[in-house]
């Protein structure tokens, strides 16, 4: 990805500039080339802007974007504010990222690692009274569900003891290698484990409840595709870090 910045000073008018760009954000919003963009107005020197749009790469914004369809009427509707750049330039990210603390994380607003062991516990007694799921546990270490709870708890923003303690991602796909799971045992896993959140006393807002599903439905999947005989999947990834209606930014 690349960020494009670019930097308005708009000494009149600043109502008709954003009306502009409000207009030409539709050219943005149908680009194949374009991940997101906002306009933000500075608020210590009100006639200062900046545009950042987010480019799939320079490249696809040299080329494809400015080269395509959209361009001419995105152009069109701005073309009045160009001499008021300051600065046009494209930027890499670096290593540097990361996130505040203004949000709770999913890990903290189920209730912290408290709420995971009381949700792994409920959930493996269903699982290993099940006929449909429970033969793939049929030989289960007796603290499996404290660690999906530390695996959990990990995923969803909590301390890194999974992979601290039990080897991180290449731990957990080892317990899915060769298990040959069904879809219908996938679908029963999930509908086990929605009923012990309920029971576990999990938040039931809606918000949390997508976010939550949201990693089973993904995670489950991955788990099935990883356990068909001649599966090859990496061998070496990170452990997920889910959020509120965010997925990881790499491929399974």
């Amino acid at each position: 990805m690349t960020v494009e910045y670019i930097r308005y000073r708009i000494t009149d008018d600043t109502e008709a500039f954003e009306q502009a760009y409000a207009r030409a954000a539709r050219f943005l919003a149908q680009a194949p080339q374009c991940a997101d963009f906002e306009l933000s107005r500075c608020t210590d020197e009100p006639a200062a802007y900046i545009l950042r749009i987010t480019w799939t790469s320079a490249d696809d914004h040299l080329k494809g974007f400015r080269g395509g369809d959209l361009f001419p009427g995105f152009l069109a509707e701005i073309r009045p504010w160009v001499s008021s750049i300051e600065e046009m330039r494209h930027y890499e990210p670096t290593a540097v990222r990361g996130s505040g603390h203004a949000t709770p994380t999913l890990f903290e607003w189920a209730g912290g690692a408290e709420a995971f062991e009381r949700l792994t516990g409920l959930f493996y007694q269903k699982v290993t009274a099940d006929d449909v799921v429970g033969p793939l546990f049929a030989h289960m270490d007796p603290a499996h569900p404290h660690y999906v709870a530390m695996w959990l708890a990990e995923v969803f923003g909590g301390p890194a003891r999974y992979t601290e303690q039990r080897g991180g991602y290449a731990h957990m796909l080892g317990h899915h290698l060769g298990k040959s799971i069904t879809e219908v045992q996938r679908r029963r896993w999930v509908s086990l484990l929605a009923d012990a959140a309920d029971e576990a006393g999990l938040p039931d807002d809606p918000e949390f409840r997508a976010a939550f599903m949201g990693y089973i439905e993904w995670g489950t999947r991955l788990a099935l595709g990883n356990s068909q005989p001649g599966a090859l999947p990496p061998g070496r990834a990170p452990v997920p870090h889910w959020g509120w209606g965010v997925a990881p930014p790499y491929l399974g």
